[in-house]
């Protein structure tokens, strides 16, 4: 009997691990690729370089859960700017780094990529891209962070240079009518739109960045009127005029640095703390796929990881152009 049990999950197990594969075919499948990227581009020069960055990440990760939102931050503010080019790693006084957009990820987060890198360098030497490692390390980032993996191709090109000035990445609050267009013209859409804004469910933000939604809604003196009144009081207690706490993107799961279920329970009971994420119920196509997601939690796993796929393959360099950074944070020496 014991022998019997054994072999049925046994069998179970296998059926879970085909199963997982056959998810990965398909996505893999219904994704159009731009040059230079590949399925399984390091599969002969360094076979294992997905484990090393797995294993890398997941060891930072258990010292610092926060770790999870801010490497897939760093997706966003790299590809969003000169395209996904690792550009936002390199040193230097005007640096992408410089940008304030950038302050919430610096120090340990660029630490743990250099880790990262050095552990490529040593067993695959100048081979693995930074760009590719960024892209890694946040999709191994939402699995700790309780998502589902995702394919991520590979075979990115590093980019040579980087700027404060070119960081346009909205720092202040914005409206939807202005971030539509501006992840459109990156090849998102409205999907990937309301399906990123699904990552706030993870990390913190400074009570600066919602302080007009609380005291002064576009200048009018008042608190801006789609946040409901119990949950604006939660609000203003945490952030009062002036105020540079931090508070949770979704508190009711905040603390645990998990993927939250509740984030778009809250989005369509007017409880979003950012503004930009409230306004998805402010739009009928927005509001679908929020109504969607609050019913199938799967279903916004499964769509995030689609969706950070496509995040990294937003203006990519040609595979004649750039290099393979030694160091992720300076140029190599010619």
């Amino acid at each position: 009997m014991r022998a019997s049990m054994w072999w049925q999950l046994l069998l179970s197990m296998l059926a879970l691990v085909s199963s997982c594969a056959a998810r990965r075919i398909q996505a893999e499948a219904t994704i159009e690729l731009p040059p230079p990227l590949q399925w399984q581009f390091y599969q002969n020069s360094c076979p294992d370089a997905e484990k090393y960055v797995r294993d890398q990440v997941e060891f930072y990760w258990k010292q610092d859960r926060t770790l999870a939102p801010k490497l897939i931050r760093i997706v966003y503010s790299d590809c969003f700017v000169k395209g996904c080019d690792a550009s936002v790693l390199l040193d230097g006084p005007d640096s992408e780094k410089k940008a304030p957009q950038n302050a919430a990820f610096l120090g340990f987060t660029l630490e743990v990529i250099d880790k990262i890198k050095e552990v490529l360098e040593q067993h695959c030497p100048g081979v693995v891209s930074c760009a590719d490692i960024i892209n890694l390390a946040a999709r191994d980032a939402v699995v700790l962070a309780g998502g589902t993996s995702y394919p991520v191709p590979t075979g990115r090109r590093d980019g040579n240079s980087s700027t404060a000035k070119s960081v346009d990445l909205p720092l202040q609050a914005v409206s939807w009518g202005s971030v539509v267009p501006y992840f459109q013209e990156k090849g998102l859409d409205v999907q990937d739109l309301t399906t990123l804004l699904g990552g706030h469910s993870l990390g913190k933000t400074g009570c600066q960045f919602i302080a007009d939604r609380l005291y002064n809604f576009n200048k009018t003196g008042k608190p801006d009127p789609s946040v409901d009144p119990s949950f604006l009081s939660q609000l203003r207690e945490q952030c009062p005029p002036n105020s540079t706490n931090q508070v949770y993107l979704n508190p009711d799961s905040g603390s645990s640095y998990n993927l939250g279920k509740t984030f778009y329970s809250r989005v369509l009971n007017h409880r979003a703390v950012l503004g930009i994420d409230q306004q998805i119920a402010a739009n009928n196509d927005s509001y679908q796929i929020a109504q969607r997601y609050d019913a199938s939690f799967e279903d916004f796993k499964k769509m995030f990881g689609r969706s950070m796929t496509r995040l990294g393959l937003v203006k990519l360099l040609p595979g004649d152009q750039g290099e393979v950074r030694k160091n992720c944070r300076v140029v190599n020496a010619k």
